[in-house]
């Protein structure tokens, strides 16, 4: 009964995606202006000649804790900033509203807990509002999106081939942000361009 049930639980939590209708790969990416808990305003547009990494993120996820607590995430994020020829900005994105699961009510809050965690991007974005995430079409925690220098998505979708929750698997794991990343330092194709998301559904409000 209980197996049954953590089973039951799982699949309740394990929320996947088909590639956003608002994002479409090859394309540019959605424009919006936002500030980050350090209160730095920043634009997708004002990020061009550089490589965008969009992370949605909730703190509270088993799926984000499975990346989070193996410090697997903070050196993908550390190792993308310093790839050679290749200037990465890397955002971390929080759609959780308010009473929902993730949520942090003040800056402050969510930067201790990045404190705590070792995050390692670039920006931290509270979306209380959920403006970014549903422009960007996010589905779960984590979604991934990839923007190349001219202001075009080369990849989104999942972090990796693996849907688990369990650490063990990310060393077996295909990672695509890391590949779609390699080949834009390369200068070659991103050879799998989208895919779909999985992880806990982003906690929007009603």
């Amino acid at each position: 009964m209980k197996k049954l049930f953590a089973a039951l639980l799982f699949t309740a939590m394990l929320a996947t995606g088909a590639a956003s209708a608002a994002v479409e790969v090859g394309k540019p990416a959605p424009d919006i202006t936002f500030k980050d808990i350090k209160g730095v305003e920043h634009s997708i547009k004002g990020f061009v000649g550089k490589t965008v990494v969009l992370e949605w993120t909730n703190p509270g996820c088993p799926f984000v804790k499975k990346f989070y607590d193996a410090n697997a995430m903070q050196k993908l994020q550390a190792d993308s900033v310093v790839i050679k020829d290749l200037p990465v900005v890397w955002i971390a994105v929080n759609s959780s509203a308010e009473g929902k699961e993730g949520y942090f009510a003040t800056d402050a809050e969510a930067q201790k807990v990045l404190d705590e965690s070792k995050f390692s991007g670039t920006a931290y974005v509270r979306d209380v509002s959920g403006a970014f995430g549903k422009l960007y079409g996010a589905k779960t925690t984590p979604h991934m999106f990839v923007i190349d220098a001219k202001g075009n998505v080369a990849y989104q979708g999942a972090i990796d081939d693996i849907k688990s929750a369990d650490s063990a698997d990310i060393a077996k794991a295909n990672n695509y942000v890391s590949k779609a990343l390699q080949s834009l330092a390369a200068g070659t194709a991103v050879e799998t361009t989208s895919t779909d998301p999985y992880g806990c559904s982003v906690k929007y409000g009603e």
